[in-house]
């Protein structure tokens, strides 16, 4: 049995993006000397109405990787734990612990794909209704099946969010993400 807090989808909170905001302007403060882009909302918290698991998903646009690890330093000093999880595209941060999570952050390189999708599927899903519902059955389902296990279960919801950020990024979601052009997230999704 993992010490891990369990997978669990609530109904949508409308305190979210105020929470958001409050860590917004906390991040910036701390971490701007690293920024060469925004700090956005992303992730279901993200969008309205849409049921998630009760975590602040966090995005921050730094130049490169190598340029921003000071700022693991600095997001330490706010409470976020680093955790090596795809070192090679992002700093990923958890807070308060890993065991119990209220807030992720990624430090991004902006423009990078890494940086375009999960906004090209956010707004896609914001201006979706639709979309966004069949996206929170599937959560739930999930949420169910992989209860104990977040990494299964974030694998699980893989294959929708890239199919839906194909088709957003068809649409030209994503292109007005600042600092860089969806050409090669594009071709990666084979659009």
């Amino acid at each position: 049995m993992s010490s891990e807090e369990p997978v669990e989808i609530v109904a949508y909170d409308r305190s979210w993006p105020m929470r958001f905001e409050a860590e917004r302007e906390l991040l910036h403060r701390m971490l701007a000397t690293w920024l060469v882009g925004p700090i956005v909302h992303i992730g279901s918290t993200a969008v309205p109405g849409l049921g998630a698991k009760p975590v602040i998903d966090i995005m921050a646009g730094v130049e490169t990787l190598e340029s921003s690890r000071p700022a693991i330093q600095a997001a330490g000093q706010l409470g976020y734990c680093y955790a090596p999880y795809r070192p090679d595209e992002e700093h990923w941060f958890c807070k308060p612990s890993p065991f119990f999570r209220t807030h992720h952050l990624h430090l991004i390189p902006l423009g990078s794909p890494q940086w375009i999708a999960p906004i090209a599927f956010r707004d896609y899903l914001r201006a979706h209704a639709q979309v966004a519902a069949e996206y929170e059955v599937l959560k739930r389902r999930l949420a169910t099946e992989h209860h104990r296990d977040r990494e299964a279960y974030t694998q699980a919801k893989g294959p929708f969010i890239a199919r839906i950020t194909q088709v957003a990024l068809a649409e030209g979601y994503g292109s007005g993400a600042r600092g860089g052009s969806n050409e090669g997230l594009k071709r990666h999704f084979g659009v």
